[in-house]
């Protein structure tokens, strides 16, 4: 799979050791940086062209990392078509891809470990949009809040 990753200072550490992770398993990543850490950067600046990526098909799902996952998640979802969240548990990675179709996950560096972050990734690669009725038309109501502004 195509993943697009990205990570404030806060994230740098994290979205490094999970990128290893991700190549030594097979996927393709595009890393939107931060490279290194500048303490004074921006989360927008890195994970607006992450959301950006996955809402154009560049990447298949992207992986937010800032220290809490909270801005990360603000940040990349006011990119129309993203559906991220932060997520610090196994079920809710699984269940928010295969009820609401989220693409993006959202991780806090500073909340959660390397091995559950590592696990965290796994469980929301390997899940699957059911595309049940009731999540489409759910779905459908969250694109029609974005394609009208309110």
């Amino acid at each position: 799979m195509r993943v697009g990753v990205a990570g404030d200072h806060w994230g740098v550490e994290l979205k490094k050791a999970l990128t290893a992770k991700l190549r030594e398993t097979g996927h393709e990543v595009l890393d939107l940086g931060a490279t290194t850490v500048v303490a004074d950067d921006d989360f927008p600046d890195y994970v607006v062209p992450l959301a950006r990526a996955v809402a154009a098909g560049e990447v298949e799902r992207g992986i937010a990392v800032c220290g809490s996952g909270v801005g990360a998640c603000v940040a990349a979802n006011k990119v129309p078509g993203i559906r991220a969240a932060l997520i610090n548990d196994a079920f809710s990675a699984r269940q928010g891809v295969e009820d609401d179709d989220m693409n993006v996950l959202c991780l806090g560096s500073r909340v959660v470990g390397e091995a559950l972050a590592w696990e965290l990734v796994q469980t929301f690669l390997a899940a699957r949009f059911t595309g049940a009725e009731r999540f489409r038309r759910r779905l459908a109501k969250i694109a029609a809040l974005e394609g009208s502004g309110h």
